[in-house]
């Protein structure tokens, strides 16, 4: 009877299909985050410059500016699924609102305008982040 035993399944070490997906699309949302996150440092640090010469400081402001939107992009995008949907939406909708109203206070407006510019803004992404999970979700 020991020949009708059972025998354990053979592991296999290599990486498997839905493994080697994961990492392309974690790839594919590091490059958007780093790409969005260069425009907007790029941006950031235009606005403080205001129309005098490129120093160290801007460029410092910049590539600071730059790197804290991407990490917070991509932390959005790597957590954001875990979440419900109203719930990333509304990260994604606060997220938007905050960094449109920043750049917005940057040309010398006043707190007032850029909150409400901000808030448009926010509530916009909000609606279609909203939108865009709701028709897809699984």
């Amino acid at each position: 009877m020991a020949h009708a035993a059972p025998t354990a399944q053979r592991r296999h070490w290599h990486a498997t299909g839905a493994h080697d997906a994961s990492r392309d699309q974690m790839k594919g949302q590091l490059t958007r985050a780093l790409l969005l996150g260069l425009v907007y440092g790029v941006y950031a640090a235009f606005m403080n410059r205001n129309m005098g010469p490129v120093d160290a400081g801007n460029v410092f402001y910049g590539i600071l500016c730059g790197a804290l939107f991407a990490a917070v992009m991509f932390g959005l995008a790597r957590v954001g699924p875990r979440l419900k949907r109203e719930v990333h939406a509304a990260g994604y909708g606060a997220f938007g609102g905050i960094a449109v109203g920043y750049l917005y206070s940057m040309a010398d407006h006043s707190i007032l305008r850029s909150c409400w510019v901000g808030l448009i803004t926010g509530v916009g992404v909000g609606l279609v982040a909203y939108y865009r999970y709701h028709t897809r979700e699984p």
